[in-house]
């Protein structure tokens, strides 16, 4: 298989750097700075046991691959804001033996939230879900660190929108050859949903820094509490905190990387980065959506998605708000 990497950042950068330590063929689809890097200097990768830098080829489109083979693997790991754009991008490319990537390969949606199965899914007929934890950090264009040991990150991976199958079992053990535990699961979005409640916290983290005090830990239950009362009242069933735990135990801890300090979440990134963007719209916007659609207020979710965009659009710092003003502008929400 070859696995090819659409959005080589924290996450893709990660997997795609794990799966070429491991012998597998990697491409890597990035933009800007970070692709012209990557092309030149190639990607550095540090990880608790060192830093490593792979020379592995680099698109910025399809195009530049030519016709698909028959055997690629398609991970998409670009932000579900992006997801769309390439989707429509890769899904028409023709591939070594008839067919388009839409009819003949699978995709992996490979992110937070739980939106991306269901865009693939209008147009690809092999989607796979992927509950991605493995915190890792974009350091600068060409380099990204992840501070997991002995193993980089927990992978659960199963068919959209249930089932398993030989391919998610292949993929499984090329991932497991790379450090990065992969459990094949016939539920995987009820994993993905036990995730997004633990994403809504990345908004409050993003807006106003490191979540120590107990003022903002106080607001995270309150987000996390509103997404338990939206998905109940919709019947999905979610993987609970505490099964999440039990599954990782002590197979995965965080150390301290040499020059490469651990930053934020994947939401905190985007600000820092200044990116314009940020996944809120599928996160706290997520439990919004659920809400109206079946009567449950949400409006501590909907005050941090606002505010998310807002810092976003406006290209304010990472962390800039205080927390008590934040928590007032949820209370007059609420």
């Amino acid at each position: 298989m070859r696995y090819i990497i659409i959005g080589a950042g924290a996450i893709g950068g990660s997997v795609g750097g794990r799966l070429a330590e491991a012998g597998h063929e990697v491409v890597l689809v990035a933009r800007g700075t970070h692709r012209e890097v990557l092309r030149e200097r190639g990607l550095t990768l540090t990880t608790p046991d060192g830093t490593r830098t792979h020379r592995l080829p680099v698109v910025e489109n399809p195009a530049e691959l030519g016709e698909l083979h028959p055997d690629d693997v398609l991970v998409l790991a670009v932000k579900t804001q992006d997801a769309e754009a390439a989707l429509d991008a890769w899904s028409a490319r023709p591939v070594a033996g008839g067919g388009t990537a839409a009819e003949t390969l699978p995709l992996i949606c490979a992110q937070n939230g739980v939106e991306s199965e269901r865009m693939a899914l209008r147009r690809f007929r092999r989607v796979y879900g992927m509950c991605v934890w493995l915190p890792s950090t974009y350091v600068e264009p060409g380099a990204v660190s992840a501070a997991g040991a002995p193993y980089t990150g927990m992978l659960h991976l199963g068919r959209y929108p249930a089932g398993t199958d030989d391919t998610a079992r292949r993929i499984a053990a090329d991932l497991e050859s790379g450090r990065l535990l992969a459990p094949v699961v016939a539920d995987v979005m009820r994993w993905k949903y036990g995730k997004l409640l633990g994403n809504l916290a990345n908004a409050v983290e993003a807006l106003t820094g490191p979540l120590t005090g107990e003022e903002a830990l106080d607001l995270v239950r309150r987000a996390r509490a509103e997404g338990e009362a939206v998905l109940a009242a919709a019947g999905i069933e979610a993987v609970g905190e505490q099964e999440q735990k039990d599954t990782r135990a002590d197979r995965i801890h965080l150390e301290p990387l040499d020059g490469s300090p651990r930053g934020g979440g994947s939401s905190w990134q985007s600000l820092s980065r200044g990116t314009g963007t940020i996944e809120a719209d599928y996160l706290n916007g997520e439990i919004a959506l659920l809400g109206r659609l079946h009567g449950v207020p949400t409006p501590v979710n909907e005050t941090l998605q606002r505010l998310a965009n807002e810092f976003a659009r406006e290209r304010r710092e990472a962390g800039a708000m205080g927390v008590g003003e934040l928590v007032a502008l949820v209370d007059k929400a609420s």
